[in-house]
């Protein structure tokens, strides 16, 4: 007899259908798995048969095929166990039923026959929506995640033999439902908040730009300024995801297995915070067959690089396109992967070896030569923003007086990102400032004659590159929106100027 069951498989970040055929045919009795399986899909033979048997089936006897059809790309995983056992029940008449192609089929079985999560499961769901199934039957830790596609029918399983008998319209289980609003109303609260940083006005003022236009910031100060501490509460003054931006972001979790088990979305905002000694495919994604790295779980929220200079040259360099274009291409002998990656990038670093500014330091110029010749001039002007972190006073410390809160700081910011949304209400792609091109800054960075003179003056004696003109004028546009202005002005450039001029006192 032949059966044949859909299934799902994921590929980047999207899914793509996978149709399971199953044979039971005359022979010796054993299972042949083709379809490019990796070794946990041909593993599943034996956690298939097992869990026949512990759920009180029938092993079929003799040669049974399974195929993944299409058969030209690989299969990784054990998400296609549940798919593969049904196959076999149908295959072998223990089960009659019309509905395995009604469903996509998804879960991982154990030995007992019960139904463990897999990753990707969003991704599958919005496919099967694609597609036009009727629903997905998926392990019941992953049903809320599935169930934030609006009009799929999500049945959640928690072993083999109810997903049986659900099948033959034996049993009714009802389809898992949430309540997205609810998701976004119901947040815990911050445990960070700005007003535990004691003085450092202008560092947070910067990060306050900088959180508005979602713009890129380069902290660089002594130990024990608070650079840490300060990149760490920016995610508490960036404006809530978007229910589009909560999707694309659960996807990407999801396909690397970081959710929850019953979470259905990520609702707030990335914060990654990768060790200096991460590799290459750690930081842009990798492997085989390549997975998102740590500048794609970070995609609508912040990356955090703390002590910039002890990451690898050849890792730092990496980043460039993607800080540039907000994605990540990835090529390896499997093919070629592509990645969202639209984030801030928050890097902290000493200005020497030992800490001091460097008028200040005992290292010898080729030590800090070498120190700072770690970071590329390229680099370096894809950072919008380079901020000075200086020593906190001591009445600072020791004063009484708290600083000023996170929420207070983030109506500023959601009310400049709005205004900017407003701007760019025809051209979707353009979440924000720091992603308008050239067209854009064109169009919307228009400086009168007396500011652009003075913008002039200042980029013949800081020596600065033509991006770093670009990047002038998009945090200048930010400061105006923050301060309600629809024209940039020359007030608004100097502090943009400014805010830019510190690594040419370092680097020279």
């Amino acid at each position: 007899m032949f059966a044949k069951v859909s299934s799902a498989a994921v590929n980047g970040i999207e899914a793509y259908p996978v149709e399971v055929e199953v044979n039971a045919g005359w022979g010796d009795t054993v299972i042949v798995i083709v379809g490019l399986p990796d070794t946990a899909v041909k593993e599943s033979r034996d956690r298939v048969s097992t869990a026949l048997t512990n759920s009180g089936f029938k092993f079929p006897m003799g040669r049974t095929t399974i195929n993944l059809a299409p058969a030209d790309v690989k299969k990784e995983g054990p998400s296609f166990d549940l798919p593969i056992a049904l196959g076999m029940l149908a295959a072998s008449e223990q089960i009659e039923t019309d509905q395995l192609d009604n469903f996509f089929i998804v879960g991982e079985l154990a030995l007992t026959g019960g139904v463990r999560p897999v990753k990707g499961v969003l991704p599958i769901a919005l496919r099967a929506k694609t597609e036009g199934k009727a629903g997905v039957l998926v392990p019941t830790d992953n049903a809320a995640e599935a169930a934030v596609v609006d009009g799929l029918a999500v049945i959640p399983i928690q072993n083999l033999r109810e997903a049986a008998a659900f099948l033959q319209g034996e049993i009714t289980i009802a389809p898992t439902r949430v309540d997205i609003a609810r998701m976004f109303e119901h947040q815990p609260e911050d445990e960070l908040d700005f007003a535990d940083v004691k003085g450092q006005e202008s560092v947070k003022r910067a990060l306050e730009i900088a959180a508005a236009g979602g713009h890129n910031v380069l902290l660089i100060g002594p130990p024990g300024t608070g650079k840490s501490m300060l990149a760490k509460r920016l995610p508490t003054i960036l404006p809530p995801l978007t229910l589009a931006e909560a999707l694309e972001t659960t996807k990407i979790h999801s396909i690397v297995g970081l959710l929850a088990p019953g979470q259905g979305l990520v609702t707030r905002r990335p914060f990654r915070a990768p060790h200096h000694t991460a590799s290459d495919a750690g930081l842009l994604g990798g492997n085989i067959n390549p997975t998102p790295g740590e500048i794609s779980l970070a995609h609508h929220g912040v990356l955090f690089l703390d002590e910039l200079p002890e990451f690898k040259r050849s890792v730092l360099e990496t980043m460039r396109q993607p800080l540039e274009e907000g994605r990540v291409t990835i090529s390896r002998a499997a093919g070629t992967m592509t990645f969202p990656s639209e984030f801030m990038l928050v890097a902290a670093m000493n200005p020497t070896p030992d800490g001091k500014m460097p008028g200040e330091s005992h290292c010898s110029p080729r030590e800090i030569q070498s120190y700072l010749g770690r970071i590329s001039g390229p680099l370096l002007d894809r950072i919008d923003l380079h901020v000075e972190v200086p020593q906190v006073k001591f009445q600072d410390i020791t004063g009484g007086r708290p600083g000023e809160p996170s929420a207070a700081i983030r109506e500023r910011v959601v009310a400049a990102r709005q205004r900017q949304q407003r701007r760019f209400a025809n051209r979707p792609q353009i979440t924000c400032n720091a992603r308008m091109g050239t067209r854009e800054l064109k169009q919307f960075c228009a400086l009168d004659e007396s500011t652009l003179e003075m913008l002039k003056m200042a980029m013949n004696e800081l020596k600065l590159s033509a991006r770093a003109y670009d990047r002038i004028l998009k945090v200048s546009r930010t400061i105006a929106d923050l301060a309600g202005a629809d024209h940039i002005t020359a007030e608004h450039v100097g502090e943009a100027v400014q805010l830019r001029s510190l690594d040419r006192q370092i680097w020279g």
